[in-house]
């Protein structure tokens, strides 16, 4: 029987029942086929459910009614993949996306046709119509009514606000594509658009967005406290598109659609005035924070790292050259991004993957919670001095949320606090605690566990193990306090460290497991696979019932097993020599030496002082980047591992117009030279099952 799928006012449903997934972005034509499934792996075992993708016009159809869906732009190939590794697929179509795409996704030829481009021009419509129709050719057969992956379609993005059609006309364009998509056959359970900054949705569903900063801003300084960090049910960041300086507030009623995000900044791309650095934190208190104000799914933009493709005719990212508001590297679109531009695995996954592995077996019930927040709560991120707390609950349980992050700003410290809920019959209260500066957690209350009641709890569920014995997993670093009301009878309370809750891993096999590792943990056809940069190790509960063949159980740690693998490491050698000096840029040429062997991964890393930098194989520009004060990072598989790199490195003069969190050092003014280079090994073993 077909999953089904829907939504009412509050939250999305699948087979009738309230669903919590988490969606991540993910853009085929950006990154390698041959690595396709190993990404979509990584983003499983992050925890998303749903995978978003644009089909960008400009890469598909560069030149006129010339198609394109081959290699890294088959989108037949990747819509099979998401579904044999068990992941939904929304297909976004555009045609316009933005997406930091050489004219929003247009291609150049159709803006010398002089039709009104993101409206309801005739001429204009046809044009959409054989590019949808040629986009439903691709995936044919892949759509949810066929057994496919593919649940959802989001038409256009952000009409209205960053250009095209708005008010009644913008509507009736929505309306529009919607209509020449359905005719065409895309018949799916879910449409939507994105509701932002007054983008218009045409009755659609509505999805919002959220970034922890804004590299779009054309203001060279620091900027005002996002406000995506205080608990507020207002649902619009007003500082997306703000480059567009169009559109404010929502064109939809609240009430009549659940809070869904869709764009909650999984990372920033830099632009080359603006270059913020999303660090975990950063995203993980923003997410926290929409937990707190009601969301019922959390879609992050993006979730996965890539490289544009090279065009035909001309290079494909977004550039102030061709009339939009911002320069971004050519090639590079790591966004900084939970799984980066060359597949590895960041610090914001893990720091994500908490939230996702507790929506994963708690979101059903939070759906039905809806979020109350005090009249004490700041209602500005200018606040940073009083204590920012919200409340989910149904009633009779659910879950107190607070934060005191706000990024790049410090917050006031609070001492012996003690959180309250009012509920209608009860009122509970919580133990004492201090909240810190960067604090950021949530905790539960009156939460049944088994035929027992968890009053309150100082620690925050991560998960719950199904197995005879149902473990509920609890993680923080005080010490926990746990008022259980009852008896526990077949369940128990494992409680482990925040560090540790990063490195956790559910995994089924016979039975479920909690996996903590030094290394990430897949979970795929092949068995468990383990990447990682050093010796392996596993923290296992329950134990396995056999110990995996090459590794050896060295002891237990309470419930925990222990379980390590030595491997055969191997050596890199990384020598940069400069082979040219010159006042527009500096050259190296960087010789490697890799002994064979087997390994996942090389990744060669760069610290270097400049504007910019770029990097060649035999001739041909294979990255590009742009100065943040962090290591450059780039993996030599995708490149058959090669013995000599050429980088380029640009100067940044002290009078440059760019905003940076962190400055070069300058020499008379200039700062252009390469600071030091290093590389990393990266291998993987895999457990069969």
């Amino acid at each position: 029987m077909m999953t089904a799928f829907g939504y009412n006012s509050n939250y999305l449903m699948k087979d009738n029942k309230p669903w919590f997934p988490i969606m991540g972005e993910m853009h085929y034509s950006r990154y390698p086929n041959k690595y396709w499934r190993e990404a979509l792996y990584k983003m499983r075992a992050g925890g998303v459910e749903v995978v978003s993708t644009y089909a960008i016009w400009i890469h598909h159809e560069e030149i006129e009614n010339e198609y394109d869906f081959t290699g890294n732009k088959d989108l037949k190939s990747f819509a099979e993949i998401c579904k044999e590794c068990g992941l939904y697929l929304m297909l976004r179509i555009g045609p316009w996306i933005h997406g930091e795409v050489r004219n929003g996704g247009f291609p150049d030829w159709l803006l010398h046709k002089g039709y009104e481009l993101r409206s309801n021009d005739p001429g204009y419509l046809n044009e959409v119509c054989k590019y949808y129709t040629k986009l439903y050719s691709q995936v044919t057969g892949l759509l949810l009514k066929d057994g496919g992956p593919i649940i959802g379609i989001q038409l256009e993005n952000e009409l209205g606000h960053c250009g095209g059609a708005f008010g009644e006309a913008g509507e009736e364009h929505m309306k529009s594509l919607h209509h020449i998509a359905v005719d065409i056959g895309f018949e799916v359970p879910l449409y939507t658009a994105t509701g932002w900054g007054g983008a218009v949705t045409g009755g659609l569903l509505p999805v919002m967005g959220g970034y922890c900063e804004a590299p779009w801003d054309q203001r060279l300084t620091e900027i005002e406290p996002s406000g995506n960090y205080i608990f507020t049910y207002e649902r619009n960041d007003h500082n997306i598109g703000s480059d567009y300086g169009l559109g404010e507030g929502v064109t939809f009623d609240f009430s009549k659609f659940p809070y869904l995000t869709a764009e909650l900044g999984g990372g920033m791309q830099v632009t080359h005035h603006r270059r913020p650095v999303a660090e975990a934190e950063d995203i993980g208190a923003m997410s926290l924070v929409k937990l707190g104000s009601g969301v019922n799914l959390l879609g992050y933009y993006m979730y996965h790292g890539g490289t544009n493709p090279m065009g035909k005719q001309s290079s494909l990212q977004e550039s102030r050259a061709t009339g939009y508001p911002n320069d971004v590297p050519v090639l590079n679109y790591d966004f900084r991004a939970p799984i980066r531009e060359y597949g590895q695995v960041s610090d914001t996954l893990k720091e994500i993957k908490l939230y996702a592995m507790f929506t994963k077996d708690f979101g059903d019930e939070l759906c039905k919670m809806p979020a109350y927040i005090s009249e004490t709560n700041p209602l500005s991120p200018m606040n940073q001095v009083d204590l920012r707390y919200s409340v989910r609950h149904n009633g009779q349980s659910g879950y107190v949320f607070v934060n005191n992050y706000q990024r790049r700003y410090p917050m006031e410290k609070h001492q012996k606090v003690r959180l309250v809920v009012d509920l209608l019959d009860e009122k509970i209260i919580f133990p004492e605690l201090d909240v810190e500066n960067k604090d950021y957690y949530f905790f539960p209350f009156n939460m049944k566990i088994g035929d027992a009641v968890l009053k309150t709890a100082m620690v925050t569920p991560l998960c719950i193990l199904n197995n005879e014995v149902r473990s509920y997993v609890f993680y923080g670093d005080r010490k926990p306090q746990y008022d259980l009301q009852g008896e526990l009878i077949n369940a128990n309370l494992i409680t482990i460290t925040r560090k540790e809750a990063w490195n956790a891993w559910k995994v089924r096999l016979k039975k479920e497991h909690l996996i903590i590792s030094n290394a990430v943990v897949l979970q795929t056809e092949q068995g468990l696979e383990l990447y990682g940069r050093e010796a392996l190790q596993m923290k296992v509960y329950p134990e396995f019932d056999t110990v995996p063949q090459g590794w050896v159980k060295s002891k237990m740690v309470e419930a925990f097993a222990i379980y390590e693998k030595s491997i055969k490491k191997l050596s890199v050698k990384v020598e940069a020599k400069q082979i040219k000096e010159a006042a527009e840029k500096n050259t190296y040429e960087l010789d490697l030496e890799l002994t064979k062997g087997t390994l996942e991964d090389c990744f060669i890393q760069i610290n270097y002082q400049g504007d910019r930098a770029r990097v060649y194989l035999d001739g041909d520009f294979i990255a590009d980047h742009f100065y943040t004060g962090r290591v450059w990072e780039i993996g030599l598989k995708r490149f058959n591992y090669p013995r000599k790199l050429i980088l380029e490195i640009y100067p940044l003069k002290e009078d440059a117009k760019v905003y940076l969190e962190q400055w070069p050092i300058m020499k008379d003014g200039i700062a252009c030279e390469l600071s030091s280079v290093n590389a990393q090994i990266e291998y993987k073993e895999i457990i069969p099952t």
